[in-house]
């Protein structure tokens, strides 16, 4: 027998307009997204609150939830504006719900706009059924555990509160070296407030030992021969394990990744939308597809873990001394349209690509072979070797590679051309 879907939640980043749409077209059930501040992401590109309407319209036209971050722990300075926050998410925006951590913030929403649905941010650490029952008594309808909790922790905070609390976890993305992304190097070393959204990372940077005495001859603190990346995670991700999320009682499945693009919005949000909807569907027969991990390979992400679901953090504290991330994919194009009559897609260029590039096709229902540009023409209809400028549109036939037959490609098909591993911290895609 198997689960009932409606219980389940695939909840995807939607750091601007373009991945909001991008993780709705590929089978997002709800998304959670941040205005110009209070979020805790303020790198992020996030919505004015023109284009927060806008976006949330839209989401609601396609069935999808919205919810709002204003999960900042402001300074006192800061109060003074949350009020206006507020007002305009649970007046104005049509959001479906807004993610909380402060308790200060949560009394004023709860004054301001008794009817706002909030949910408590795993930025408020919650680890237990008594903080779980706590925050539910004071009127939150879900709780997104802190990463630091087991599975088997997960299934006992289940039966020990009310069925009508939701519980909301983090399955794949970046994780962060301290207790619930609660760091200060990043305010030590910039001035940038980690916990007011202006994390800079320093914890992907690389560290030394230097004795006062001899600042010329500094020495990398190495964990192994790899890197001095000593403070740098591991990436979750949860796709061998859909089985035991559902079973542990997790209503909401969270992808980490407002700051990466509208590419890794759309392919980890495929992958685990279908995984999802198979394990629900016939549980006892679920197994892996063979697409899900070639995809989720194709993103950008650093090496692979199961986070904390089933590792104490004095155990295996996830560190991970690369310093690169793993990019094999880069996008080349996205797709708008396709002209029956010339056999040519419409595509809005996102990299270079060259006529004869054979290409990746992710595309929001089904799989499809690469294809090979057989023919390209730029926005005039003029014959083109190549595609040279940034949010160019051109025109391409796509053949197949397997038969060569002319392909037809859907609306928000993200093309790629395989790559090689980037050293450094590249502008994540």
């Amino acid at each position: 027998m198997g689960y009932d879907r409606s219980r389940f939640e695939i909840l995807s980043p939607a750091g601007n307009p373009e991945k909001l749409r991008a993780a709705v077209a590929y089978g997002a059930d709800a998304v959670y997204l941040s205005g110009t501040s209070y979020g805790l992401r303020a790198f992020s590109d996030n919505f004015n609150e023109e284009e927060m309407k806008a976006g949330i319209a839209y989401a609601h036209d396609h069935g999808v939830k919205c919810y709002v971050t204003l999960n900042v722990m402001p300074t006192e300075e800061e109060l003074s504006g949350l009020e206006h926050a507020i007002k305009f998410v649970g007046k104005e925006s049509g959001a479906d719900a807004v993610l909380i951590s402060d308790p200060g913030v949560f009394t004023m929403a709860r004054t301001l706009c008794p009817d706002l649905e909030i949910h408590i941010s795993t930025q408020a650490s919650v680890t237990n059924s008594a903080a779980c029952n706590f925050w539910a008594s004071q009127g939150a309808k879900r709780i997104v555990l802190a990463r630091e909790v087991s599975l088997e922790q997960i299934k006992k905070i289940r039966k020990s509160i009310p069925l009508d609390v939701e519980l909301e976890c983090f399955i794949h993305g970046a994780m962060c070296v301290s207790y619930s992304g609660r760091c200060l190097l990043s305010n030590y070393f910039t001035g940038r407030r980690s916990n007011g959204g202006a994390c800079a990372q320093p914890c992907r940077w690389g560290y030394y030992v230097v004795e006062e005495k001899r600042p010329d001859k500094p020495l990398p603190v190495e964990e192994d021969q790899r890197g001095t990346y000593i403070f740098g995670s591991r990436d979750i991700c949860m796709i061998d394990h859909v089985p035991e999320l559902l079973e542990a009682g997790i209503n909401s499945f969270k992808i980490e990744g407002r700051i990466k693009g509208a590419y890794y919005a759309a392919a980890v949000t495929k992958v685990y939308r279908e995984a999802v909807d198979l394990c629900c569907k016939d549980p006892d027969n679920y197994k892996l597809d063979s697409h899900w991990k070639d995809i989720l390979d194709k993103v950008v992400h650093r090496d692979y873990d199961t986070g904390f679901f089933f590792d104490a953090p004095c155990d295996d504290a996830k560190i991970d001394p690369d310093k690169s991330y793993n990019k094999p994919a880069f996008v080349v194009g996205v797709t708008d349209s396709f002209d029956s009559t010339t056999g040519l897609n419409k595509v809005t260029q996102k990299n270079k690509l060259f006529k004869g590039d054979t290409l990746n096709v992710l595309m929001p229902d089904g799989y499809m072979a690469p294809v090979v540009v057989s023919e390209l023409y730029d926005e005039e209809m003029n014959p083109v070797n190549d595609c040279p400028h940034p949010e160019m549109t051109f025109f391409m036939k796509a053949v197949s590679s397997a038969d060569g037959s002319v392909v037809e490609l859907p609306p928000m098909t993200f093309l790629s051309r395989d790559g090689d591993k980037d050293f450094g911290i590249p502008a994540p895609q």
